[in-house]
């Protein structure tokens, strides 16, 4: 028999709280392999401004890859019991903040230069806490042998 793929529940709705934040361009929540599971792009953003589907799954791959890339230098400094909490990307146009959203999964903010990090960083955890069951990825079960 055959393994299936199951869609995972889009949970975009659930960041409307983050994206009403002024200076927050965008929110989205990533599985730990990559997989988008929600995004929300501020209501004040219009066209090609908003973020796309497709978008939003190539944000959702680079949130995963720099989650297991941040969690690797901990480990190197800390050992390999030491966890990623928060990770804060900062540019030119603005931050990108990270962090935990319950098990196998992250939320990550688009912020432009004017956003107070602090209290984007603050609703992201109320959030996480208030919502972060909703927002989990069960880890994939393996597939299984094709019937001879």
């Amino acid at each position: 028999m055959a393994g299936t793929i199951s869609r995972l529940p889009d949970v975009g709705w659930m960041l409307r709280p983050l994206t009403g934040i002024p200076g927050v361009r965008h929110a989205v929540v990533v599985s730990e392999d990559g997989l988008r599971m929600g995004h929300d792009s501020a209501e004040r953003l219009t066209g090609e401004s908003r973020l796309g589907v497709d978008e939003a799954e190539s944000l959702a791959a680079a949130c995963a890859a720099l989650t297991v890339t941040s969690q690797s230098t901990v480990s190197l400094l800390f050992g390999d019991g030491a966890g990623v909490r928060q990770l804060m990307i900062e540019s030119d146009s603005g931050f990108v903040l990270f962090t935990s959203a319950g098990q196998g999964a992250s939320l990550g903010v688009a912020t432009d230069t004017g956003a107070d990090v602090g209290l984007v960083a603050q609703q992201m955890q109320l959030l996480v806490a208030k919502i972060g069951a909703h927002l989990s990825s069960q880890p994939r079960e393996p597939m299984g042998r094709p019937a001879s």
